[in-house]
């Protein structure tokens, strides 16, 4: 059936809303909506008003008996209500009042919180709630601030916030009806101690210019924003004192530069936050390699499948100017939850200069159940690594994971010794390093000789519940035992006949013990080293 056109109301009718307008839901502050229809609908009396709601709660996509009122974002969002049953919102004065004035349940005051730098809440404090119920001046105490979720669409005169609310250097204003930059604009010249502002869920127009007022922001985020690559563009002039970027959660693909074929100007800007965005490849990540300042990078859970380092990688194609190092300033680096499959490019993480602390936990190159590789690996191949997967590296992890890695290696690679400088690029610097010698071949080795040389002390462990209290034993295990044939070994060492084993090796500092899972593995092929701890417990 084809699209009808259906009849619209003039938009500044008596309702007061207008298309576009941001508007919640009558008593529930958190359904949040856009206005996208106001006028009649075919078999329904009476004026309507279509709302594309934000959490995509609705019963349809704007189309309804053979009429398109209005396209929603998905098939489900759209609905029409009442006006009577929407409301336009309140001015930041006003909920300012409501919220530090009136009375608020638990649950609102469990909810005042703000983001710090290392992504933690800090709770507010109520300052001025108990001490003066009705009077303003009082006000003047707040530094920290929370409205969220409070229907916020405007801001009112920026003299008078300034002199009822001087002192505010953090807001937060998540889940607010701000749809124009021109509202924030206002509301900074208004704050002008403001250093921290988070517009968390609010859709705000992708008209940005001549913004002054945001030059003494320092931390600005923008999660779930719906804002794109061009809007952070023409904010850049704006944000002069910008030291962290938050910009989770908003379908960013690409990036796409004002000038030339890189990211200019930010000149203080310490954190970029990009997680739970949809980059799927590193050319646009490598856009960003000129912000100077650039310390953190947050790539948690996109879609990136291969990173490299340009120059040091076949992959990069453009020469970057002369003694200038892409990501000069990077210490962090944040891959958790991509697809990243590959050792290339593990090993390419190692030509960031400054590169310490990484995350690539949630990978395919991590996932042992899938023939990924395990952390004393991933140890001795990141040279520089201080922090892997949020736990610290230590002196001692970084030595034993680098001899284990060496003594893996030479067994895994013994018949192909011509291919071990490229499949493993550090194996001869650790080699060197820590003075491990080329053992010999089992084959050249007879009776007694052979099974001693491959012996390891290993300590068993029970922890199953119906396993009841054991103690620990340690045994002397040849090195080439896979782990199905140490299963049946545990079953005879700590008489568990008929359970159903699993196994965990524990590696020094690692925060969490790793589960064997290849029972045809062997203890040499999985790198497990002399006076090795393992965890026996039983299968769910």
């Amino acid at each position: 059936m084809q699209d009808m056109e259906p009849e619209l109301c003039n938009e500044n009718s008596e309702m007061g809303f207008t298309i576009n307008q941001r508007v919640h839901s009558v008593g529930d502050h958190r359904r949040t909506g856009t206005v996208k229809y106001i006028g009649p609908v075919k078999g329904f009396a009476g004026i309507w008003v279509g709302i594309d709601w934000d959490n995509g709660e609705g019963k349809h996509d704007g189309f309804i008996n053979g009429v398109r009122y209005f396209e929603a974002n998905n098939e489900k969002s759209g609905s029409f209500v009442r006006h009577q049953n929407l409301s336009k919102g309140i001015s930041f004065l006003e909920a300012l009042e409501l919220r530090y004035r009136g009375s608020s349940s638990k649950e609102e005051e469990d909810e005042m919180y703000v983001l710090s730098a290392g992504n933690k809440r800090v709770f507010v404090q109520l300052v001025g709630k108990n001490k003066v119920q009705d009077k303003f001046n009082h006000f003047e105490e707040l530094v920290v601030v929370s409205l969220s979720y409070m229907g916020i669409c405007s801001v009112g005169s920026p003299k008078e916030i300034q002199a009822i609310v001087p002192n505010i250097k953090q807001l937060d204003l998540t889940g607010n009806l701000f749809s124009n930059w021109e509202e924030v604009d206002c509301l900074c010249e208004g704050l002008q101690k403001l250093e921290v502002l988070d517009l968390t869920k609010n859709l705000l127009s992708h008209y940005v210019m001549g913004l002054m007022t945001l030059k003494n922001v320092r931390v600005l985020v923008l999660n779930s924003s719906d804002i794109n690559w061009a809007q952070i563009e023409r904010l850049n002039p704006s944000l002069e004192m910008i030291e962290e970027l938050h910009l989770m959660g908003n379908k960013l693909k690409t990036i796409v530069p004002a000038s030339s074929n890189r990211v200019q100007g930010f000149i203080s800007l310490r954190l970029l936050n990009l997680e739970d965005n949809l980059f799927n490849t590193w050319d646009e990540i490598l856009k960003l390699s000129w912000l100077r300042s650039l310390e953190q990078l947050q790539l948690n859970k996109n879609h990136l499948s291969r990173i490299f380092y340009p120059d040091h990688c076949s992959e990069s194609s453009k020469p970057h100017e002369k003694g200038f190092k892409p990501f000069n300033n990077l210490r962090c680096l944040l891959l958790g939850d991509n697809k990243i499959a590959d050792l290339p490019s593990v090993d390419c993480l190692n030509y960031f200069p400054n590169l310490t602390d990484i995350r690539i936990s949630g990978n395919p190159i991590t996932d042992q159940t899938k023939g990924g590789i395990p952390r004393f690996v991933l140890i001795a191949r990141l040279e520089k690594v201080q922090i892997l997967n949020g736990s610290e590296v230590s002196s001692r992890e970084r030595k034993e994971s680098e001899i284990r890695y060496v003594r893996y290696v030479i067994t895994q690679m013994q018949d192909r010794l011509g291919e071990i400088a490229y499949i493993h690029p550090r194996f001869d610097k650790l080699k060197a390093l820590h003075g491990i010698e080329d053992e010999k071949s089992s084959n050249d080795m007879k009776g007694p000789q052979k099974m001693a040389s491959g012996l390891l002390s290993i300590t068993l462990k029970c922890c199953g519940a119906s396993m009841g209290e054991k103690p620990p034993v340690t045994k002397k295990i040849p090195a080439t035992t896979i782990v199905g044939k140490l299963k049946v070994l545990c079953e005879s060492f700590f008489k568990l006949k008929g359970n159903k084993l699993k196994l965990f090796l524990v590696e020094e500092d690692s925060p969490f013990p790793v589960l064997l899972v290849d029972d045809m593995a062997s203890l040499v092929d999985l790198g497990i080293i002399n006076e090795a701890t393992i965890i026996i417990d039983q299968e769910d």
